[in-house]
């Protein structure tokens, strides 16, 4: 029987396998995603109730009869007439009163700012497997962003980004086409007496109104959060596979590894036209690094170390 002669890897190789197990590192079913997805059906539904929950505050604090006597006196008078502005931004403002250990009563408040506009990293978080199904990389701020922001990959990123998003427009653009910035703008906006500048228009709301408001910027940022958290869960998975994967020479022990955790690995996804670095990196105990399970310690990577080195020697 003719044996069948291995398929040797090169870096064009590496990085072709390198995808296919990042794909699998981001699937659905991958704990990190699980939350991601939960933390955006929760702003999702909570969205949906914030808008009728803020339109009856304001509307409780500025009728719409009062806006309609303004928007009179506008087309009366011009400018003198009254400032109205369409908005979808809003601060609400808790007074409360603290008293030290002296019992002498002060003053204080909070202030909530609920956007329903799309701001620039949640759009990133919110738009993230839209914005990788374009070939476009929403995780650069957590890749480069961190860093070392003169990299001139993280600003032809960004820009190509916000373009998608509708950060950045152009004459050229296809008038057409809506972009989410435009979509979220128009989504939910009330007319509200005063200027264009949320803080001039403060609402004032009681204790338990602002810890719901605050709830509501919390999944906000809890979504944002769950974007970085799938970043580093990768990133860090990825660089102990890209480093053993330096380490193969055959395809066949990038596929045992994927065969091990899971990973659907075929000789199809390639584009066909030192001995203790493979054991420390061997489908075995790579396949360990890249499990979900508790980081391994300084202490018990030395043992495998030299553990490995014993066998090798032996």
């Amino acid at each position: 029987m003719e044996n069948k002669k291995r398929l040797t890897l090169n870096s064009e190789k590496r990085t072709a396998i390198a995808n296919v197990f990042q794909s699998h590192f981001e699937r659905e079913e991958s704990p990190v995603m699980k939350k991601y997805y939960k933390a955006k059906e929760t702003y999702n539904s909570m969205r949906q109730h914030m808008k009728i929950f803020v339109e009856k505050l304001v509307r409780h604090q500025q009728p719409i009869e009062d806006v309609e006597t303004i928007r009179t006196m506008k087309n009366k008078y011009g400018d003198s007439g009254g400032d109205l502005f369409e908005d979808n931004c809003f601060v609400f403002k808790h007074n409360y009163t603290t008293v030290d250990s002296e019992g002498n009563e002060k003053n204080d408040y909070d202030t909530c700012h609920v956007k329903f506009g799309l701001g620039r990293r949640f759009g990133l978080a919110y738009y993230r497997d839209d914005m990788k199904a374009k070939s476009l990389d929403p995780d650069y701020y957590y890749r480069w962003g961190r860093e070392d922001r003169r990299n001139p990959r993280y600003y032809e990123t960004e820009n190509a980004c916000e373009k998608w998003l509708g950060y950045k427009t152009s004459s050229n653009d296809d008038k057409s086409v809506i972009t989410p910035k435009a979509e979220w703008e128009s989504d939910f906006q009330l007319w509200v007496i005063g200027t264009h500048y949320c803080h001039t228009r403060q609402f004032n709301v009681d204790e338990d109104t602002y810890k719901v408001l605050k709830q509501f910027n919390d999944a906000k940022e809890n979504l944002v959060l769950c974007h970085e958290k799938i970043f580093d869960y990768v990133e860090d998975k990825m660089k102990k596979l890209r480093l053993g994967l330096k380490s193969y020479r055959y395809f066949d022990q990038a596929k045992s590894l994927a065969d091990k955790l899971g990973v659907a690995l075929n000789e199809s996804v390639l584009n066909e036209s030192s001995s203790l670095a493979l054991s420390v990196y061997s489908p075995e105990n790579l396949a360990s690094l890249l499990e979900d399970k508790v980081e391994m310690t300084r202490e018990e990577k030395i043992a495998m170390f030299r553990n490995q080195q014993n066998v090798a020697v032996n």
